[in-house]
């Protein structure tokens, strides 16, 4: 069975605040993908389209069946695999993921990762509630499994979700092929790599409970309470490690009850005391992504993505589903086709270059910080910071009904930032 060492990167924090928790009636959602430190995070924009019935869709170890039609999507992902660590599709439908050990055994069988499952949910679904139901029924099909990081040590595990749209949030947990999910209609939430469901369970897997009672896990009697049924005894280090992470997460949502923005919410991600924004024993946060979904059918939701590793020291960037939305090449890793290690049996037994342009300029950029030139990484951090609250400025003005750029601007805004914060570090 693959388990984790406590070296293996296994970290990850999800956040959402549902009205009244929020400041202003929408949903706000957030998340840090931490992953082995060196594994580049590419943002791609995937069009809607239609499928040939029948068809086979190759995802990053197996085929699953395709639908007929697929929501366009904006994803956040590991560049060596199909799926994503997080993303948002043009209904305001967003997902993270994070990894999980329960009693349940992981096994090394290559299926769906829990990335591909986050993936193939947000072009299926319309709703949050959706989405739950489409990872279910794929876990149910097709189970989950396959080594989650670009090393020939495999490393597995299983998964949870936070996921929201503008009206609600729902938390699915999972345990093998089984599976429990809560619904949150208002408030705040995090996950942090551990279960959290309790008794409070708003949907199940039909077998959750009777299985637990044929393990032994249960007697059957008095409430059923699936983390504590469902949890291991003994926690794998870097989940006992989790559990201050969410403790932490969970005052800082708190602390901002009622009043909780997308700053704010990029704050909690930038916080390094928590170790939210992780850089630690091989790993760090590789990643962030920040999205606001109003409450209002016609103001467009707007999700801030920073390509970049390290959230501290990096450029939460505007990404809006509208007319004239495009692929931004600079944020786009190369690709290798036949000859990429994940595609070779065995797999990973070569690394390539995955980085794309802005992580290049970026990683550039933090050598400088790093190497304690003040001017140079004052210089940098005032340029990061006036563009990521233009970035902001184009939310509020969205928000108030102020903006006035056209849809095929608003189509263009992410490609523009990343342009810009590209020559910055040029």
């Amino acid at each position: 069975m693959a388990s984790s060492s406590p070296d293996t990167p296994c970290s990850c924090d999800c956040f959402v605040s549902v009205p009244p928790a929020s400041a202003i009636p929408a949903v706000i959602f957030a998340k840090n993908s931490d992953r082995p430190r060196d594994e580049v995070q590419e943002v791609v924009f995937i069009p809607a389209g239609t499928h040939t019935p029948g068809s086979r869709l190759q995802c990053t170890y197996i085929e699953v069946e395709q639908v007929w039609k697929t929501h366009a999507v904006i994803l956040s992902r590991p560049s060596w695999l199909w799926g994503a660590e997080m993303g948002a599709n043009e209904h305001g439908v967003c997902i993270g993921n994070e990894a999980v050990w329960t009693k349940e055994p992981v096994g090394e069988g290559e299926a769906l990762l829990g990335m591909d499952l986050l993936r193939l949910a947000l072009e299926r679904s319309g709703t949050a509630q959706e989405a739950v139901h489409v990872i279910a029924g794929l876990l149910e099909r097709y189970g989950q499994g396959g080594s989650c990081r670009e090393d020939p040590v495999p490393f597995c595990y299983h998964n949870t979700f936070l996921l929201a749209d503008r009206t609600e949030a729902w938390v699915l947990e999972t345990a093998g092929r089984l599976w429990a999910a809560q619904r949150i209609q208002g408030g705040a939430r995090n996950i942090s790599n551990q279960l959290s469901i309790g008794a409070d369970i708003s949907a199940e897997h039909p077998e959750l409970r009777s299985h637990a009672k044929a393990q032994g896990w249960w007697t059957g009697q008095g409430p059923f309470n699936f983390a504590e049924v469902f949890s291991l005894a003994q926690q794998p280090v870097r989940m006992e490690a989790a559990k201050a992470r969410f403790r932490a997460g969970c005052e800082l949502l708190q602390q901002q009850q009622g009043s909780i923005t997308a700053e704010g919410m990029m704050g909690i991600l930038r916080n390094r005391e928590s170790g939210i924004c992780m850089d630690s024993g091989g790993f760090r946060t590789t990643a962030s992504m920040v999205s606001v979904l109003p409450q209002d059918p016609t103001k467009p939701c707007v999700h801030f993505l920073t390509a970049t590793p390290d959230p501290s020291r990096s450029v939460f960037k505007p990404f809006i589903f509208e007319v004239g939305v495009a692929q931004a090449p600079q944020v786009l890793s190369p690709t290798f086709g036949a000859q990429d290690p994940v595609r070779i049996l065995p797999r990973f037994q070569t690394r390539v270059d995955r980085r794309h342009l802005l992580y290049r300029g970026h990683q550039a950029a933090l050598e400088l910080m790093e190497d304690k030139q003040e001017t140079a990484e004052k210089q940098i951090r005032q340029k990061q910071q006036s563009l990521e609250q233009e970035g902001l400025e184009v939310l509020r003005g969205l928000l108030t009904g102020d903006q006035t750029l056209p849809p095929q601007g608003l189509g263009s805004l992410f490609q523009a930032f990343v342009e810009k914060e590209h020559q910055a570090y040029a």
